[in-house]
């Protein structure tokens, strides 16, 4: 079988869709190798370099011309002799030729239509027009969990016949034990405490990073944040300035993917209070670090977390606080969850999914 991909996200994002992107490649490349994964895009780039290295996928430059990924992707996986097309970030192109050719889109979140306040009046446009060409197009659409599939339905009218619901996995290294050496020189490299919480995500007003600063004001709690800086940064760093919480919440930059599975590994509790996501990677990665989490009861994080996770609602610091407080003092809690979490969260692993991917691809051809 051959597969073409729509490739720019797997070469220029470097996480949400750019990790799902290479995560997909990765695990079928490896447990099917009888297949030919072909990239398209009108370049490449160093990420993902050891993946493009293997012998069953290969980068496809996309014919020169304005509009190129719209007009003349598809044209090309065709010429390729594709079988299959698969959009992996809620588009498709628009122009085919005769060729036959299955198309699949995998949508991972209607966000914009749920908080269109977030989002400018032309994005949403935008992006609502490219979703409901693709959902049109598409002869099977991949919702990456039960929230977004309700959420195709009712944002893009599509049957639910037309959709199958296939989790994402999470990064490898979170699932590798690092070394001593390794861990030790990471603690060092970030001055890390002895014990903290942890939050990781996009420092922006839907992940709720306000709540869990919060949630430990007048507490000892440390806080470790990794995430990358929006202008509801300022509003954070306002209110840690005027509580004088400075050296209790430590925001680190410049984290490599192994120095965050160590992060995650080391940190008491993971804290994601976000007030909705399409899936909830970050949950993920911490169970697979067997490290407890506390997640929003609201869209699909419960999904996610589990029945052993801890949750609550994203509005209500007091609430954060407490569940935060409970876990902090409770060792063999922490312990338990985690363990229960870990053998739940193996439903997430990447045999499972790439198996779920090509059960799909075999059935629409």
């Amino acid at each position: 079988m051959k597969i073409a991909f729509d490739a720019k996200r797997f070469f220029h994002n470097t996480s949400g869709l750019g990790n799902y992107s290479r995560d997909l490649i990765r695990i079928l490349s490896q447990y099917y190798p009888e297949n030919e994964y072909l990239l398209l895009n009108k370049n490449s780039s160093e990420r993902g370099k050891d993946i493009l290295e293997r012998h069953n996928v290969r980068f496809v430059e996309t014919s020169k011309g304005s509009m190129a990924r719209q007009l003349k992707m598809g044209k090309d996986a065709q010429k390729e002799g594709a079988q299959i097309f698969h959009g992996l970030s809620g588009e498709l192109p628009l122009k085919w030729g005769k060729e036959p050719i299955k198309k699949i889109v995998t949508i991972h979140d209607l966000i914009f239509m749920r908080y269109p306040q977030y989002y400018s009046f032309f994005d949403r446009k935008i992006h609502l027009w490219k979703f409901k060409k693709a959902a049109v197009s598409a002869d099977k659409i991949i919702a990456i969990s039960e929230q977004t599939k309700r959420d195709i339905i009712t944002y893009l009218k599509v049957p639910e016949s037309k959709i199958e619901v296939i989790y994402q996995g999470c990064h490898k290294a979170f699932k590798e034990q690092q070394s001593e050496e390794v861990i030790q020189a990471v603690k060092e490299k970030f001055t890390l405490p002895e014990r903290y919480i942890l939050n990781v995500g996009t420092i922006e007003d839907r992940k709720n990073l306000l709540n869990i600063v919060r949630g430990i004001q007048e507490t000892e709690i440390p806080l470790v944040v990794v995430g990358k800086k929006t202008k509801y940064y300022k509003k954070v760093e306002a209110f840690i300035r005027k509580n004088k919480m400075e050296k209790q919440v430590l925001f680190l930059e410049g984290v490599s993917m192994d120095e965050l599975a160590v992060i995650y590994k080391l940190a008491d509790i993971f804290v994601y209070p976000s007030f909705f996501e399409g899936f909830g990677i970050p949950v993920i990665e911490a169970l697979f670090s067997k490290t407890v989490t506390i997640t929003s009861n609201v869209s699909c994080l419960p999904e996610a977390g589990g029945k052993d996770s801890v949750y609550v609602d994203p509005g209500n610091y007091v609430d954060i606080s407490a569940k935060i407080k409970f876990l902090w003092d409770n060792d063999s809690e922490r312990k338990r969850r985690a363990e229960k979490s870990f053998e739940f969260v193996q439903k997430f692993n990447d045999e499972p999914i790439a198996s779920e991917l090509m059960k799909l691809y075999k059935k629409i051809l």
